[in-house]
């Protein structure tokens, strides 16, 4: 259910290629080119729940209309003025069915 949700709401997960049609093998996410981040927090973070491990941060092309989405599908979405900068993007959160984090991050335009 909850690799379903990911498919339906972020186009995300097992099985997807980042252009909204299924590929045959539902193990494998291929993602479009562009930075890939891996930044571990230390365990006494406040930057997400204290009951959870990690916080999932996708990359995407047009926020705006993917919270309209989201909004629309009846998922809470949070944003902060001071997510945002000139030099670092456009960043929104949401979680997923189970509480975990998802941070939705629009680079700055190149």
């Amino acid at each position: 259910a909850l690799n379903a949700w990911y498919r339906e709401h972020l186009n995300v997960g097992g099985g997807c290629d980042g252009t909204g049609e299924g590929v045959v093998n539902q193990w494998v996410w291929t993602t479009a080119g562009g930075p890939m981040v891996f930044a571990p927090f230390k365990a006494d973070t406040d930057y997400f729940a204290p009951d959870k491990q990690f916080i999932i941060n996708l990359r995407v092309t047009d926020l705006d209309s993917l919270l309209d989405q989201l909004n629309a599908a009846g998922i809470a979405i949070i944003t902060k003025d001071e997510w945002n900068s000139p030099e670092t993007g456009s960043f929104a959160r949401i979680h997923d069915p189970e509480g975990n984090a998802i941070e939705l991050w629009e680079p700055p335009a190149a």
